[in-house]
């Protein structure tokens, strides 16, 4: 049987928290299993399967998933560890192709074309990934395999968890006539709502309408909707290489009111960002502090650096300058920390020095110690000090 026209992939960690949480403490497989902050606040991370069966799901209501499946056992995320297990996916992952483009910490977009693994055949490198992952991670993935992105991450919801589902050129039309409409990307209530108005009630009568109307109706995303009901995707998959920046987020179950727990992560988070940038073999010109509190307020902080660096501690000195000046003046309960840089330059590409100064190349040497000791031992077998500084 051929392999896929286009062999994009996506890769799709199956209850990626809770089949950690299983990992680490046997006793839990088979049982409803909740991950996130029991409180009145507290939100779903993950659910796993056992729990899905009474209609728990992520980004639902702690309280409400404790209604529907009151047996289930709850357990706090810990962060650090799903980035441990998530770097030894990825570096899976990138060991296949290096067009991995992360989506999130536990699912990727991946171009295989050209890749020398399972003698580049696109379903054969499939299964080598889900065999690495069990075998070295003990966990399991889902995967899907189409000509575009898009139809490649539907595929990987077809047959979870442990699925491989494979969608070639002559199945699409088949695959997306028989979906409702909302499975299409940029499809929620309110753009439902309007397509129904245009008595649009499924990809069939989409694909009929003129992009003219749609746009007339929907703006710039109608024409957009009307080429995927189509099973157009022009995007390509884009890696942290091709990327205009790299940054990392993390959302907490209720808002965090000191600043020290804050700063201590965002701190985890360049540390992280920095370990991108020498993998794709690339160096930032600034950083972004994200920060969410309050009633859903967003702010940004950025800095220039003075030289496009990889070297985690330059990230961090830029990074914790700008969390400690809104800190000391406005600081605020937080929801929601990221850590961002960019724009990115090809390592090699911008004006350096003539003599570097002597206690960036002393974190240099560290950063290649580090990254030395994690590339042979794995991502956790070294990590900074508490709250050392990088």
């Amino acid at each position: 049987m051929p392999p896929p026209a286009a062999p994009i992939m996506h890769v799709d960690m199956d209850a990626f928290f809770a089949a950690i949480e299983v990992l680490d403490e046997p006793a839990l497989a088979g049982r409803a299993l909740l991950i996130g902050h029991d409180g009145p606040r507290g939100v779903v991370a993950t659910a796993s399967y056992e729990a899905r069966r009474y209609g728990c799901h992520s980004a639902q209501p702690m309280a409400e998933a404790k209604r529907r499946c009151p047996h289930a056992v709850i357990r706090p995320p810990r962060g650090r560890r799903y980035a441990e297990v998530s770097r030894e996916v990825f570096g899976i992952l990138e060991s296949v192709t290096p067009l991995v483009e992360p989506l999130s910490i536990d699912e990727a977009f991946l171009d295989v074309t050209g890749s020398p693994i399972a003698g580049g055949e696109p379903v054969a490198i499939a299964r080598h990934l889900k065999d690495r992952i069990r075998r070295e991670l003990g966990l399991t993935c889902s995967i899907g395999l189409a000509p575009v992105k898009f139809l490649a991450k539907l595929a990987s919801e077809v047959d979870k968890p442990d699925g491989l589902t494979v969608l070639r050129p002559e199945d699409v039309d088949r695959f997306l006539l028989a979906l409702p409409l909302r499975k299409l990307w940029g499809i929620g209530p309110a753009t439902e709502a309007k397509l129904a108005g245009l008595g649009i009630y499924n990809i069939a009568a989409l694909r009929q309408v003129p992009a003219e109307r749609l746009e007339a109706h929907l703006g710039s995303h109608g024409p957009w909707l009307r080429q995927l009901a189509h099973g157009i995707d022009p995007r390509q998959v884009t890696p942290d290489h091709e990327a205009r920046s790299i940054s990392q987020e993390h959302t907490f179950g209720r808002d965090v009111e000191q600043p020290q727990p804050v700063r201590d992560l965002l701190r985890r988070q360049t540390e992280a960002v920095a370990d991108r940038l020498r993998r794709a073999g690339l160096l930032a010109a600034g950083v972004t502090v994200k920060l969410r509190y309050g009633r859903f307020q967003t702010i940004t902080r950025s800095n220039t650096l003075e030289q496009p660096s990889d070297v985690t501690w330059v990230l961090w000195q830029s990074v914790a300058e700008l969390f400690d000046r809104w800190a000391a003046v406005a600081f605020q309960p937080v929801r929601l920390i990221g850590v961002g840089a960019g724009p990115l330059l090809r390592a090699g590409a911008g004006q350096l020095t003539l003599f570097e100064d002597p206690l960036i190349e002393k974190q240099r040497r560290i950063d290649r110690a580090v990254d030395h000791i994690r590339n042979r031992y794995g991502p956790g077998a070294i990590h900074r000090g508490g709250r050392a500084e990088p």
